[in-house]
């Protein structure tokens, strides 16, 4: 089983339509797939129309200790099951303060028992606290949704710092998988500038020993469409709502990148009768190119790079 958080603390970037979709996606071409929504917010299970309630058993329950993690699996399709989330879960930082290894309650429950699952997604709140914390010390690697925009680029350092802390004192085989460029804007310059920094930020730290020295950005860029934020008020994923829209394009283009680089999770050849439709083809993010000086942000470095170096 190979565990996957998507994390980034500023909200609206992509994260849970992300999980959503890239996860339907794979689970379509035969891969069991559970997506674990830890955002109390719980956008991921209406997603999914599942409706959280007082009797709903999530993940939530899990962290209190009063479920197992089987117990609140839902199987919405063949190969996809969802741990919802109930508004319960914003509370949970509060009554586990002063409960030993907190950080690691879900990782915990994740292996008490196994789990018939080859890929668990985690979809993350936009903060970094410690319902994150759980999420990254029971995850292999974590994806970084990130819009193209400067802005979204100044606290991906704090995003890396927290990694980097989780990595040394709790989860040591933790990495940084990749990051996927959403909201993409093809046309603008902005956009090409932003992948250019991000790049060269990423190609400065390849080789070294910190968490994200492997880390890729995906080819496969989701553009800004809005059937993507229609599809959650009816309970679909996008492949469900509009299958030829450009949203579900740009899910399959990252879920083939995905089953590329991920060959013995994803089925080599995926069932046509499950497989979304085909849509047309996604646009891809540029090569580097270089960036305008003044107007190029900085991706401010964990603390710890800055004082190695």
């Amino acid at each position: 089983m190979h565990t996957i958080a998507v994390s980034n603390q500023k909200g609206g970037v992509g994260k849970t339509t992300t999980v959503a979709n890239l996860g339907a996606a794979i689970a379509a071409r035969g891969c069991d797939v559970c997506l674990i929504d830890l955002d109390p917010q719980a956008h991921l299970t209406l997603h999914f129309d599942i409706e959280p309630g007082p009797k709903t058993v999530s993940v939530y329950d899990i962290l209190s200790g009063k479920a197992g993690f089987g117990d609140a699996c839902v199987k919405v399709d063949g190969h996809l099951t969802v741990v919802p989330a109930v508004t319960d879960l914003a509370a949970a930082e509060v009554e586990l303060d002063g409960t030993v290894g907190r950080e690691q309650i879900l990782r915990n429950s994740m292996e008490a028992q196994p789990q018939p699952f080859q890929l668990v997604m985690i979809d993350c709140p936009p903060s970094l606290g410690l319902l994150t914390l759980n999420a990254l010390a029971a995850a292999d690697e974590v994806f970084i949704p990130l819009q193209p925009h400067f802005l979204a680029l100044q606290g991906l350092g704090k995003l890396l710092e927290t990694v980097s802390l989780v990595q040394r004192r709790i989860n040591p085989n933790l990495r940084v998988g990749g990051v996927v460029l959403c909201l993409y804007e093809t046309a603008t310059r902005l956009a090409a500038e932003v992948v250019a920094d991000l790049s060269g930020f990423l190609e400065a730290n390849r080789g070294g020993k910190c968490p994200w020295a492997d880390a890729h950005i995906f080819r496969s860029v989701i553009r800004r469409n809005i059937k993507l934020a229609e599809c959650p008020s009816h309970g679909m994923t996008i492949f469900q709502y509009d299958a030829s829209c450009n949203g579900a394009a740009d899910y399959n283009a990252l879920a083939d990148e995905f089953a590329g680089i991920y060959p013995q999770l994803v089925p080599p050849e995926p069932p046509e009768k499950s497989r979304p439709q085909p849509a047309p083809k996604a646009t891809a993010a540029p090569g580097p190119v270089q960036p305008n000086a003044a107007m190029a942000p900085t991706i401010v470095p964990p603390r710890a790079e800055i004082a190695r170096s």
